[in-house]
């Protein structure tokens, strides 16, 4: 059985008891006793993928870490820019938060208009990211990531990835290792993980960039074959990084919530910290852990220095995306 340490229970039972507390912040009046009612959980993607599998996850210890239910909704549409360009018109209450991911919220705006530009967005945590990670279908010829390189480099551009949608995590490491492999393989975007999975498993591609996650639910029918994580995750130990092969890739895709513009910087704490203290509740932190989740902690506090950092070296990778800044 799983054991937690004491710096983490009392991490948990300070968070917890802040939010008992109503949060003696300066204009804490809205935020005192709020929420009081269920609140609505936007996600931009289909059900299915990473972004669906935490929240559900997240929607299982809401009640117990918050006092009320959360409702998970589904607003996909390309690449997610379809919610994230409607957020700001939504209800300001603090009873409408939203699904946000990285890179897509950086790269989407700097490629054309999407109807929203990175800064418009709020965001208020971001709790997880999941590692990006070269998959097969169990029977395929190359049960190394050395095969797959091999046969790319007599074979320029037949090497297909499936990945989940366009200028996103996947495509991201998929141009990076493609640089540092010497290799031309070609990236086929799809609207979501769940998509890009079925691809994979479909043998529509010879491979795929997908996440992490998606080598616990398709075990039986996918092989990981390298991870980007900066060491072997805990639920595949059988997994190479990238880094140990010789490739130093390190990445993935980062999810947190954001809120519209309009919403008082009370609320913006509270849903903060009630995102905070689900992190640490063990019961949660076991299930993401085991499912593959690298998980984060970055409050609103800290959200403008983080932005200011991914905004900084996204937008450096942007050119080998092809991306010009509009």
């Amino acid at each position: 059985m799983r054991t937690f340490n004491r710096r983490t229970l009392i991490a948990s039972a300070v968070i917890v008891g802040n939010l008992a507390l109503g949060l003696a912040l300066p204009g804490a009046a809205q935020a005192q006793g709020f929420p009081t009612k269920p609140i609505n959980y936007i996600l931009p993607f289909n059900a299915g993928g990473e972004s669906d599998i935490s929240a559900r996850f997240q929607q299982s210890v809401f009640k117990k870490i918050a006092g009320v239910e959360v409702v998970i909704q589904y607003m996909a549409g390309a690449g997610g820019a379809q919610a994230w360009s409607q957020l700001n018109s939504m209800p300001n209450d603090g009873y409408t938060m939203m699904g946000i991911n990285l890179p897509h919220t950086v790269l989407q705006p700097l490629q054309k208009d999407v109807g929203y530009q990175t800064d418009d967005l709020t965001p208020v945590n971001y709790f997880h990211y999941t590692p990006d990670a070269i998959f097969v279908v169990k029977d395929s010829p190359f049960k190394t990531l050395k095969d797959l390189i091999d046969y790319a480099k007599k074979n320029p551009g037949m090497v297909t990835m499936s990945g989940s949608g366009s200028n996103s995590s996947n495509n991201l490491a998929q141009v990076r290792f493609d640089e540092l492999a010497g290799i031309k393989t070609t990236y086929i975007p799809f609207s979501g993980t769940g998509p890009a999975v079925t691809a994979i498993l479909g043998k529509q591609t010879v491979a795929g960039f997908n996440y992490a996650p998606s080598g616990i639910a398709h075990a039986d029918k996918m092989r990981m074959l390298a991870v980007a994580s900066e060491k072997r995750m805990p639920a595949f130990p059988d997994v190479p990084t990238f880094r140990e092969l010789g490739f130093d890739l390190v990445g993935g895709a980062y999810r947190g919530l954001s809120v519209p513009k309009s919403t008082p910087e009370d609320i913006r704490q509270k849903l903060s910290d009630i995102i905070s203290a689900i992190n640490v509740e063990p019961e949660f932190k076991k299930k993401m852990e085991d499912g593959g989740f690298v998980l984060t902690d970055i409050g609103y506090k800290a959200m403008p220095a983080f932005m200011a950092e991914k905004k900084k070296e996204y937008g450096a990778l942007a050119a080998k995306l092809g991306i010009k800044k509009q």
